[in-house]
């Protein structure tokens, strides 16, 4: 007989996934978390008219950071929705405001129209959504791999800030299993505080 396999990083990933898919599911949203996650990010984040900001458009029940984007132009910073190309896991990101028109792409996810118009940005700041986050600023993703590529990347010839979006009851009380090619978040932010790595 033999014994069983030992579990992979990846099969535990997998398995935690699905449960944090579970919890969010659960949770209970309202519009005062949305406007507190702005007030929490401009407490600890400092902005001005030369800071990129790549957002997100929210998808399913990711917290919804449309206003906190709209308060950032507000501030003179720039906005820019993330865009995945075909064959890559780097993404790129396009400049985005409330008249930019999207269309959906990969996974369902909202972008910018792309055409020979399209203005490419390179962020500063990185809004990150997550399923769930860890006292170390280790996040868990749906698994692409986008966003640690993307970090990565970023954080190789530039100065960036990774600020996680989460709800309060999508931290975890233990470490999550990562793997070299994860990258930690400098910042994790819910409508009840602000947490630095």
């Amino acid at each position: 007989m033999h014994a069983p396999e030992e579990e992979t990083v990846t099969d535990r990933k997998k398995t935690m996934r699905a449960e944090a898919l579970r919890n969010r599911g659960l949770l209970h949203l309202s519009a005062e978390d949305v406007e507190n996650i702005s007030t929490n990010f401009f407490q600890h984040i400092t902005i001005n008219e030369n800071t990129i900001v790549a957002g997100y458009w929210p998808k399913g029940r990711e917290l919804d950071v449309r206003h906190l984007m709209d308060d950032i132009i507000a501030k003179g910073a720039t906005c820019a929705l993330p865009v995945v190309e075909e064959g890559t896991r780097q993404m790129k990101f396009a400049f985005w405001n409330e008249s930019t028109t999207l269309t959906t792409g990969k996974y369902e996810v909202c972008h910018p129209e792309i055409n020979e118009n399209t203005k490419w940005l390179e962020p500063d700041i990185f809004l990150v959504p997550l399923l769930a986050f860890d006292r170390r600023g280790m996040r868990l993703g749906f698994g692409g791999g986008y966003y640690d590529t993307t970090l990565a990347h970023y954080r190789k010839i530039k100065d960036i800030t990774a600020v996680g979006i989460a709800y309060a009851e999508q931290a975890c009380l233990f470490n999550l299993p990562s793997e070299e090619h994860d990258q930690a978040l400098d910042w994790v932010i819910t409508p009840q505080a602000a947490h630095s790595y």
